[in-house]
């Protein structure tokens, strides 16, 4: 049920003009305009908007608040308007709203960075171009006349920096490096804070690079068709410039094998050498094949220890594990994810090692397809119950039995910090594969929930409420490195 404040503000806006209303009541009326699908109030609020500050995340940013809303076209409109009151405030000197900062971090869901990056970019580029088109008129009218100079040096207003997260793709790259080329100078100036480009080229990505500003970046996400040493070379001395850059994530989807050769190595030595020039990182991800028992040669000489490591596909060796646990990175970890490597083969006493190392920092630790059975897991469970602190435990995709699960659930639940775990489907509870299904294997529904019920039965017996056990991994929301 809405509060009182919410029904009057409610009545408020139903109103246009806006009538004189003390600055506090701003950003209720803000959420009931949003909320109602009203884009002219809108318009009118960030005009006058009384603080330097518009935060989307505090003012609608909760989910209960917003439900199922619909919400681009709000967001679209508080873009337009702000593009609107700069227009305005170039146009008539005098004329400038308190508004200086408009944070489009933590967008209410619904909203994905695609979109707002390119919203944002559009605006940039519009607003551009009314500057300069205004200045060639100011110029023409004054042409001739002492005034000429007087008008190229007229004061400009101060403008508005967007706090943003900017995601690009082939589709908005173009739009996306404009702006960023003319907003450097403009009254609506892109403050990137996560910048994750997706399929575009290393030349293009340095070009992006290159034109944001170097002050807030806090992480850079690549992820490529087709990454090789020769892009790493190219985009990596690009990101010396981002003194606040702490995380870095570099994703090849191509699943070719890529493991170093003597030809190569010279190129590694370089990766090596520009991650030295990163002063802030603290988390790495890295998923390509080419890294495979080179970590010693990468991370040794980090500035700092790493917080957060993700190696996915990597095709890691015994000695890349051996290397993490012996290195200054182990007791600082709160963040391990390897994926997509055999324990088996080999790497199950490093892996011990290095969790052993890492028990009193680890919170998050996932090992989801490490083809893991039940004796692996039964001689690793004593290091994981050392992780004290650990919140999160996944295990997807692992060859595990109703058993082995059975017994991890039971010791776990000791573990006071760990909410959540993802465990695989039992194998036992997979019908015989079929020839005509390529031997794939189907999930016999009868048995796994036979398990389930067990699963929930020692769950209920250990009265611990905020536990959660599920199958599903993309049930819940993955803890990110700065949430930790």
């Amino acid at each position: 049920m809405d509060s009182l404040l919410f029904l009057c503000a409610r009545r408020v806006v139903a109103q246009r003009p806006l009538p004189s209303v003390p600055t506090h009541l701003y950003p209720v009326l803000f959420q009931v305009a949003f909320l109602d699908g009203r884009p002219l109030v809108l318009r009118d609020l960030v005009a006058s908007w009384p603080s330097p500050v518009l935060d989307f995340q505090r003012l609608v940013g909760r989910q209960e608040l917003l439900g199922d809303h619909p919400c681009t076209d709000y967001v679209k409109a508080v873009i337009q308007a702000m593009v609107a009151q700069l227009k305005r405030e170039l146009e008539e000197p005098g004329v400038e709203s308190s508004l200086r900062v408009l944070d489009m971090i933590r967008l209410p869901a619904g909203i994905t960075t695609s979109f707002s990056t390119e919203a944002l970019a559009k605006a940039c580029r519009e607003v551009s171009i009314h500057q300069w088109e205004f200045q060639r008129r100011r110029s023409k009218r004054h042409k001739g006349s002492s005034g000429g100079a007087m008008a190229a040096a007229a004061p400009q207003p101060p403008g508005v920096d967007v706090h943003t997260d900017l995601f690009v793709d082939r589709i908005s790259y173009r739009i996306l490096r404009d702006a960023l080329h003319d907003g450097g100078a403009g009254s609506l100036r892109i403050k990137c804070r996560e910048f994750k480009a997706n399929q575009i080229s290393a030349l293009g990505i340095v070009t992006l690079l290159e034109s944001l500003d170097p002050s807030c970046l806090r992480r850079v996400e690549l992820v490529f068709n087709n990454l090789g040493l020769t892009e790493l070379l190219v985009i990596l001395p690009h990101l010396s410039r981002f003194p606040q850059l702490r995380s870095l994530v570099l994703e090849d989807d191509n699943v070719k094998d890529r493991r170093t050769t003597p030809e190569s190595a010279v190129g590694i030595q370089w990766v090596a050498r520009h991650l030295r020039m990163l002063p802030s990182l603290r988390e790495l991800k890295l998923r390509s094949t080419q890294f495979s028992g080179n970590l010693r040669q990468i991370l040794c000489d980090l500035q700092a220890p790493l917080e957060s490591l993700k190696l996915v596909l990597c095709s890691l060796v015994p000695d890349d594990l051996t290397f993490l646990s012996q290195s200054f990175h182990a007791p600082a970890l709160k963040r391990l994810h390897l994926s997509d490597d055999r324990v088996s083969e080999g790497l199950l006493e490093p892996l011990q090692l290095l969790l052993e190392e890492t028990s009193a920092s680890l919170l998050y630790l996932n090992l989801r397809y490490c083809d893991m059975n039940d004796s692996d897991l039964k001689a690793l469970l004593p290091t994981i119950l050392r992780c004290s602190r650990l919140r999160f435990l996944g295990l997807y995709k692992n060859p595990l039995s109703t058993a082995a699960l059975k017994d991890l659930l039971q010791k776990t639940l000791e573990l006071p910090d760990l909410h959540l775990v993802v465990y695989p489907i039992p194998m036992d509870c997979y019908k015989q594969p079929q020839q005509e299904n390529n031997g794939d294997r189907e999930r016999d529904e009868e048995l796994f929930a036979a398990a389930k019920a067990e699963f929930s039965q020692i769950l209920a017996n250990s009265g611990r409420t905020d536990f959660i056990w599920t199958d599903n991994p993309n049930d819940h929301k993955d803890l990110d490195y700065f949430s930790l």
